[in-house]
């Protein structure tokens, strides 16, 4: 059964171009019930390491960079059949690809700069959510 919590990320190039709002009322909008949520920016060590399935691929260096190279919005978000109903919501990585609507087909610029992260699995999520909240901070 799928679970009721997902975990995002507003990525640097969407809070740079100043989507926080957008995007957060598009959130609110589907349905879902923010539980945690804080403004940071991500070390080059902390990127790293929240990347690290990445590790491998020819990208991971260029996605350490980006995602330590400006702030960007930590969420856990709360709905039934959360982390289905809001990779629905954000779209395909492509925002080329993704579906009229959708957060990506709205707010990315590319692959690269594709403006939110969401978790891909329930096990993922709690992962995701772990790394940027603690237990105590969770609601």
């Amino acid at each position: 059964m799928s679970g009721n919590r997902t975990f995002t990320m507003i990525k640097p190039d969407a809070v740079e171009n100043n989507y926080i709002g957008g995007i957060l009322k598009m959130i609110n909008e589907a349905g879902f019930r923010i539980k945690a949520m804080k403004f940071t920016r991500l070390t080059k060590e902390a990127a790293g390491a929240f990347y690290a399935v990445h590790k491998e691929r020819p990208f991971y260096g260029e996605l350490v960079e980006y995602m330590s190279g400006g702030p960007i919005v930590a969420a856990i978000l709360e709905k039934d059949n959360a982390v289905e109903d809001f990779r629905k919501l954000i779209g395909a990585t492509n925002p080329e690809e993704a579906e009229e609507g959708t957060i990506r087909k709205i707010y990315a610029k590319s692959i690269a700069a594709n403006a939110v992260h969401g978790s891909d699995s329930d096990e993922n999520a709690e992962i995701e959510g772990s790394f940027f909240f603690s237990q105590l901070e969770r609601f």
